[in-house]
C-alpha cells in the first residue's frame, strides 16, 4: 500500500513537473512570437540626404512614398541619435498612410543620414504644429460670435455646378492655409483665386483671425488680406484658355474643396472640378464638341517655406487642351521675367475698393512653371502676366510665391524681392538628392 502511495505522488509529481515544462516552453513560444512579431512590425530604413549647392538650405522637404513598407501606423525619425518631427500623410483618404515626410536643415554641400523607423501598430507621434489649415462654415446659431471667431468647422464640402452663389457659402469664402511665412485662401466659385494675407512676424495666425483681423489683432502685430484679385488669376490661379484669353473653371458638373493634412510639417488642400467643360479650341475650329474631364489641384504648402507647391491632375488625356496661369498685374506694378518660367512683379494697390478702412499694401508675387509646360509666355495686359500652357502626361506641377512689404523678415523693394527670386529658382533646380537603403 505503500508502494502504490509512492508510485501514486511520483507520477502526480513527474506530471506536474511536465506540466511546468510545457508551460515554460509555451510562455517562451509565446514571447518569441510577440518579439517576432514586434521585428516583423517595426522596419527600419536609412534615408541619406545631399545638398549639391555650396549654401546652407532649412526646412527642405523629405517625402518617402510608403507603398513597399505596408500598412504603416506610425514612425519615429531620428538624426545623430536625435528625434525629429515627422509626418504621415493619407493622401488619397482611404485610411492608410501613403507618405512619410520630414524636413531636413544641411549645411552647404553637407550629407546627413537619417534613421527611419516605420511601425504597423501605434498612433502618429505629436509634434508642435508649424502649419495649418481650415474650412469654416458661418456660425448661424451663435449671433455672439466674432467674424474671427467663427467654429463652424468642416473638411470637405461639395457644390453642384449650377449652385447660384457659392462664394459666400465658406466663412472667409474658401480653404485657407498657411505657414510661419505665408498665408493663402482658395476662393470657392468659378474663379478658384489665390488670395493672399501679409504678416509682419513668423508666426501661425489664420486660426486667430480667419483672414479677417481685428484693430486689436492688427495692434498686436497680427497680419491681414494685402492683395485685391476680383477675375484675375491673383496669386497663380489655374484656368482655362479659349485661344485668346484665360477662362474660369466653368461648366462644372461639382466642384469640391477638402483638406487631406493638416500638418504639422506641411498642409495638404484639394479642389476638384468634376466634368469641367474646358474650351478646346481646337475642336471648336473644327465644330466638335470637347468632352467634359476631371481635375484635382493639389496645395503643399510645407514648413518654413513662402512658396507652395501645386499639382494638377487629370482623369484622361488633356494634351490637345491649352490652360493658362499667372500672377495680377498689381496696379503699376514692376515686371520681372527670366523668360524661362519664372515670372514676377512687384506692385502697390488697395486690397479692397473701400478705400477709406484699408490702406494701401505693397506685395511681390512670382509663380514658376516647367517649361516643358509653357506653350507661350503672353505680354502683360491690365489684369495679368500669364502663361499659356500644356500638359502631358495628365499631370503637371507649378510653383507660387509672395511676399508682403509689411514683413519685418522679408523683402522691400523690388530688387530685393527679384534677386531673392533668382537665388530661390537655383535651390529649385538644384533638388536634395535622397538615397533610401532599407
Amino acid at each position: 500500500m505503500l508502494s502504490y502511495r509512492v508510485s501514486f505522488i511520483c507520477v502526480k509529481f513527474a506530471r506536474r513537473k511536465h506540466l511546468i515544462i510545457n508551460m515554460k516552453k509555451l510562455l517562451s513560444t509565446l514571447l518569441l512570437s510577440a518579439c517576432c512579431a514586434a521585428v516583423a512590425a517595426n522596419q527600419t530604413i536609412t534615408v541619406t540626404v545631399s545638398n549639391p549647392m555650396n549654401i546652407a538650405r532649412q526646412d527642405v522637404p523629405v517625402v518617402i512614398p510608403l507603398n513597399l513598407y505596408g500598412d504603416i501606423r506610425s514612425a519615429l525619425v531620428t538624426v545623430g541619435g536625435q528625434e525629429i518631427p515627422c509626418q504621415l500623410d493619407d493622401l488619397n483618404q482611404d485610411e492608410t498612410f501613403d507618405e512619410l515626410c520630414f524636413l531636413a536643415n544641411l549645411d552647404k554641400k553637407e550629407q546627413k543620414q537619417y534613421t527611419v523607423t516605420l511601425m504597423e501598430t501605434g498612433q502618429p507621434r505629436s509634434y508642435p504644429a508649424r502649419v495649418y489649415a481650415e474650412m469654416v462654415l458661418p456660425n448661424t446659431k451663435d449671433k455672439t460670435l466674432k467674424k474671427h471667431q467663427q467654429n463652424n468647422y468642416i473638411e470637405a464640402l461639395t457644390a453642384r455646378g449650377d449652385a447660384a452663389y457659392t462664394y459666400n457659402v465658406q466663412h472667409h469664402h474658401g480653404v485657407d492655409f498657411e505657414s510661419e511665412l505665408n498665408g493663402i485662401r482658395i476662393y470657392f466659385d468659378a474663379r478658384q483665386t489665390l488670395d493672399t494675407y501679409g504678416k509682419f512676424k513668423k508666426q501661425l495666425e489664420l486660426k486667430d483671425t480667419q483672414f479677417y483681423t481685428t484693430a486689436e489683432q492688427k495692434a498686436q502685430g497680427y497680419g491681414d488680406d494685402v492683395l485685391w484679385v476680383g477675375q484675375t488669376f491673383g496669386l497663380g490661379a489655374f484656368r482655362g484658355w479659349d485661344g485668346q484669353k484665360p477662362t474660369l473653371v466653368e461648366p462644372v458638373r461639382s466642384r469640391t474643396q477638402r483638406i487631406i493634412s493638416y500638418g504639422p510639417l506641411r498642409a495638404i488642400v484639394e479642389v476638384v472640378d468634376r466634368g469641367w467643360q474646358a474650351p478646346y479650341p481646337a475642336a471648336a475650329a473644327s465644330g466638335q464638341q470637347p468632352s467634359a474631364f476631371n481635375m484635382t489641384l493639389r496645395y503643399t504648402q510645407y514648413a518654413g517655406h513662402r512658396d507652395t507647391d501645386v499639382d494638377v491632375y487629370f482623369n484622361k488625356d488633356v494634351s490637345n487642351y491649352r490652360f493658362s496661369t499667372g500672377i495680377i498685374n498689381v496696379k503699376g506694378s514692376e515686371e520681372f521675367s527670366d523668360k524661362h518660367g519664372l515670372r514676377a512683379c512687384w506692385g502697390t494697390d488697395y486690397p479692397s475698393t473701400d478705400t477709406l478702412k484699408w490702406k494701401r499694401e505693397t506685395v511681390g508675387l512670382a509663380v514658376l512653371v516647367a517649361q516643358q509646360n509653357i506653350v507661350s509666355e503672353e505680354p502683360a495686359n491690365k489684369d495679368n502676366y500669364a502663361f499659356v500652357l500644356k500638359v502631358t502626361d495628365r499631370h503637371m506641377a507649378y510653383k507660387v510665391t509672395y511676399t508682403s512689404a509689411n514683413e519685418t523678415f522679408g523683402y522691400h523693394s523690388a530688387r530685393e524681392w527679384f534677386d531673392y527670386l533668382k537665388a530661390w529658382r537655383k535651390e529649385v533646380d538644384q533638388p536634395v538628392r535622397i538615397d533610401i537603403k532599407n
